[in-house]
């Protein structure tokens, strides 16, 4: 339990999750394991769950632990489903280059982390803003261009790309 003990100074908090743990880490992996077919990444997401639960830091208020943890698990098949798309995505594309282009696994790794910041980036713009830096910058179409395909003003075009890169800005800050 050393992890534990240097992320919860807290002992009641420390407590709180070895208790918390012992009694439903073993339901929580086998509901895990249910859901997504597969005894490894089942154990890998249970463990994420409680890494989550830790770094919360609010196992004491916890009243329905495994609804609650149940939930923490949800987000992190969302987070794990969309990390795996854009690894798919990623090597479907290097799949499809003319020429065999081979990249160390650490290249790949930080390929992929990166997408996933992206993409995470991305998805906390408004759907507007979103889509309209994404046919900039992606499809290269001038704000004209943009403000016709999504039937918009220039300015409100203008507008929601100050919105998407100041937001790129400030997300790359922290």
């Amino acid at each position: 339990m050393s992890t534990l003990q240097s992320n919860l100074p807290d002992p009641s908090l420390q407590a709180e999750v070895e208790q918390l743990y012992a009694h439903h880490h073993g339901w929580l992996r086998s509901w895990l394991r249910r859901q997504l077919h597969c005894r490894e990444n089942a154990a890998d997401l249970a463990h994420d769950t409680f890494i989550r639960v830790i770094a919360a830091r609010n196992a004491k208020s916890i009243l329905e632990p495994r609804v609650y943890l149940a939930t923490v698990a949800r987000r992190v098949m969302v987070d794990y489903f969309r990390r795996s798309a854009l690894e798919r995505a990623y090597l479907d594309a290097l799949a499809s280059l003319p020429e065999p282009v081979q990249i160390s696994v650490e290249e790949r790794t930080i390929v992929i982390e990166t997408l996933c910041e992206i993409d995470a980036m991305l998805d906390a713009l408004g759907e507007k803003p979103r889509r309209a830096f994404l046919l900039s910058q992606l499809d290269g179409l001038t704000y004209q261009e943009i403000a016709e395909r999504m039937n918009l003003s220039v300015s409100s075009i203008k507008k929601y790309m100050a919105r998407a890169i100041e937001h790129c800005l400030l997300f790359s800050l922290t």
